[in-house]
């Protein structure tokens, strides 16, 4: 629960919200660098299915994850309403493909419930936990978690690389 330790001056957490398999998701604001519209990202050759390529940020090379396919809820059809959250992890930023950031949540710290355990440790890591409110269910991601690339880390540490040497070619 690593992003909800956070809080801002009177003590409340930060979070942003946003839309993904039509479901209402959020984490903690602090981490959200910059909001893009949708932009098409540019393949890498052999990427995992949940990465959609790498855009170019200000001279900054991204990679773009469709958060859709890397919950497991399908792969993404991005348009122009799809939104890019790009987010800090550790030291690199990645951007996020959403389908739409809806809102900034400001609540008390105490308002966040545990989820309860669903059987399976992938979806007990992604999810740090809950926010009930008078429109349903908001589920709090635990942002390392879900950019937590081991599987394709050295694709992500290798994306700038890759993309600087087919643009040299």
């Amino acid at each position: 629960m690593d992003d909800l330790n956070g809080k801002d001056n009177d003590g409340r957490l930060q979070l942003i919200a946003f839309r993904i398999a039509q479901q209402d998701y959020c984490f903690d604001i602090r981490r959200v660098r910059e909001i893009r519209g949708w932009t098409p990202a540019t393949p890498l050759p052999c990427a995992p299915a949940v990465l959609l390529g790498v855009i170019n940020l200000r001279g900054t090379v991204v990679p773009v994850i469709d958060l859709s396919a890397r919950m497991g809820f399908g792969a993404t059809q991005p348009c122009s309403r799809h939104a890019i959250l790009v987010v800090e992890v550790g030291q690199q930023s990645v951007g996020l493909l959403v389908e739409a950031v809806s809102e900034i949540l400001t609540v008390e710290k105490n308002v966040v419930q545990s989820t309860p355990s669903v059987g399976s440790s992938y979806a007990d890591r992604l999810v740090a936990g809950v926010i009930s409110n008078d429109t349903g269910i908001v589920t709090v991601l635990a942002l390392d978690e879900v950019a937590d690339f081991e599987r394709i880390g050295d694709l992500m540490t290798n994306a700038p690389r890759v993309v600087a040497e087919a643009i040299a070619a």
